[in-house]
């Protein structure tokens, strides 16, 4: 990137620092978007050729997943150089082309950053395990063996087994939270901090507007490397399924440490040189990502925002959703987050909600309204905007790693990876000319986009229609919250910011229900988004899972 083009970059960004407070983000999982040179993978060139979409949609920012050279064992989460594009992907140069027409299209760029782990290819990797006196030797998390031979402890991997892998090289074991060919990075060491902050620093003069970090709150380990003790408490299977023995130790001491507050405020000051430049954490840590989340992005020198996986698990329902959001404001202060309802790995939320849904078609809509209605900034996962559910893949099509092992009481993530539907009637419903990485699931054609732009009743235009109402509202965008006292399966808060107010209310039951307007409101315009609430002599009238969202005076 030229001088110029970088000062081009810095200008963009700098146009409204604040952007990313309450923007509406929407994740990209690269090789399912859009395929552009036949070879069944989606690229980078084919996010440039779909940008028009994504302006039309309305959303102010994308987020891509990984797409840096990588042995592809966890499919771009295993990184074998931090600073240029694997080739199935493209080439920096269509990275730069891609940054270029986002930006003149009004739509910022966040990347996907990896810093936990590497791939085992990763030259430093290599580097470390040559033996234990080399210029890296701790720049991986090395421990030996108990004197029985076994691993230094009891921490297991999120994918299953130990975390600790045995090296004969070094004779040592080296932590992996993931899978065995994805190396811990040891953030004790500062020379690691360093390059990862070079890093950073490199793809924001190439104008990249922000990083979405990839299990941020897995930086840091225990020094002591002290056994985890085992969860005595009830916990929800949102961070791992229930098959999965990681759910049965209280993991306090493999990630969330103190330590990584201190990291978090050294990339702050490397992100503030960047005026407009964000960032947005990841933050998988039980019934504790609440409280770690407001520790990661209260103060303004930290994390801009991070999410949870409180929303992308849960029921759909009042009890569970006002228990969440109420959790997060009691703590809040000036915290902010980042909500969302699917992504890469998680199953999608239409199929998650479908057990608890009488029409699932307009309990779709009545999350986007409810996710976009939200305090905070909002991502939407590709596809969720068309209302795609869960592919349901024969085994022999599986290629996640996750899946494969606990096969087949846990699916794994090929489900929602799928490739995006543009055309019912085209090859691989217009993604690739070619047979397509995963397959294109058949009940997901009627979904396509061009069955959805342009029909009044679709989610599709649901979500253009929420996105362009929460645009145009300061409450809706950067304001405050306060929840009103409602009955039954009725959700309704106010939100509040530069004069204007906004009404929210949402029935999650299958039965029709009504919320009285608080004294001293008055509705002053109602959000024109398909469904057919309405208020009458002072008291709003929802018919089952539907939403309400009108300013008022």
């Amino acid at each position: 990137m030229t001088t110029l083009e970088k000062a081009v970059a810095s200008i963009d960004r700098a146009t409204d620092p604040d952007w990313w407070r309450g923007a509406v983000i929407y994740q990209i999982y690269p090789r399912s978007f859009q395929d552009s040179n036949g070879d069944g993978i989606g690229d980078l060139a084919g996010v440039t050729a779909r940008l028009g979409y994504l302006e039309d949609l309305g959303v102010d920012a994308i987020w891509l997943s990984p797409f840096f050279k990588s042995p592809m064992k966890d499919f771009g989460y295993d990184v074998s150089d931090y600073c240029d594009i694997d080739p199935i992907f493209g080439t920096l140069d269509d990275f730069r082309k891609m940054v270029a027409a986002a930006h003149r299209r009004g739509i910022k760029v966040i990347i996907d950053q990896v810093l936990s782990h590497t791939s085992d290819q990763h030259p430093w990797f290599a580097e470390s395990r040559k033996d234990q006196i080399n210029a890296k030797a701790d720049w991986y998390v090395w421990a030996d063996a108990q004197p029985d031979g076994t691993p230094p402890n009891n921490w297991l991997s999120v994918f299953g087994g130990s975390a600790w892998e045995w090296d004969t090289r070094r004779c040592q074991y080296y932590l992996h939270n993931f899978l065995s060919s994805q190396p811990d990075l040891n953030f004790h060491t500062p020379a690691v901090q360093d390059a990862l902050l070079d890093v950073l620093k490199f793809w924001l003069d190439l104008g990249v507007d922000g990083f979405r970090l990839d299990t941020v709150n897995f930086y840091f380990h225990d020094k002591d490397l002290r056994p985890n003790p085992p969860q005595t408490r009830p916990v929800d299977a949102i961070d791992a399924p229930r098959v999965n023995p990681y759910l049965r130790q209280d993991h306090v001491y493999d990630k969330s440490q103190p330590e990584n507050l201190d990291f978090l405020k050294r990339m702050r000051k490397l992100l503030d040189q960047y005026p407009g430049s964000t960032t947005v954490g990841e933050i998988g840590d039980g019934d504790r990502s609440l409280k770690t989340m407001i520790a990661y992005t209260s103060g303004g020198d930290k994390l801009h925002m991070s999410y949870t996986f409180d929303l992308l698990g849960g029921e759909p329902s009042r009890t569970y959703i006002e228990k969440t959001l109420k959790t997060f404001e009691a703590g809040a202060g000036d915290a902010w987050p980042c909500w969302a309802l699917s992504n890469h790995d998680v199953v999608r939320y239409a199929t998650r909600h479908l057990p608890f849904a009488q029409n699932p078609a307009q309990q779709g809509k009545l999350m986007a309204t409810l996710h976009l209605s939200l305090r905070g900034s909002v991502c939407i996962y590709e596809g969720d905007e068309l209302g795609l559910t869960e592919a349901d893949l024969a085994f022999e099509d599986l290629v996640d790693p996750y899946g494969i092992r606990f096969w087949p009481e846990f699916k794994g993530r090929d489900g929602c990876r799928t490739p995006m539907v543009w055309e019912a009637e085209a090859a691989n419903a217009g993604f690739s000319p070619a047979k397509p990485w995963l397959p294109v699931p058949q009940a997901h054609l009627a979904k396509a986009v061009d069955q959805q732009v342009g029909k009044a009743d679709s989610q599709y235009e649901l979500y253009k229609a929420m996105i362009g109402w929460r645009k145009t509202s300061p409450a809706l965008t950067k304001g405050s919250v306060r929840f009103l006292d409602s009955d039954g399966d009725t959700l309704a808060f106010l939100r509040e910011a530069a004069g204007e107010k906004v009404l929210c209310v949402f029935n999650f039951g299958k039965t029709g229900a009504g919320f009285p307007v608080p004294l001293g409101l008055a509705v002053s315009e109602t959000a024109g988004i398909g469904f057919a609430s309405r208020v009458v002599e002072g008291m709003v009238t929802l018919p089952a899972e539907s939403a309400f969202i009108a300013k008022v005076k």
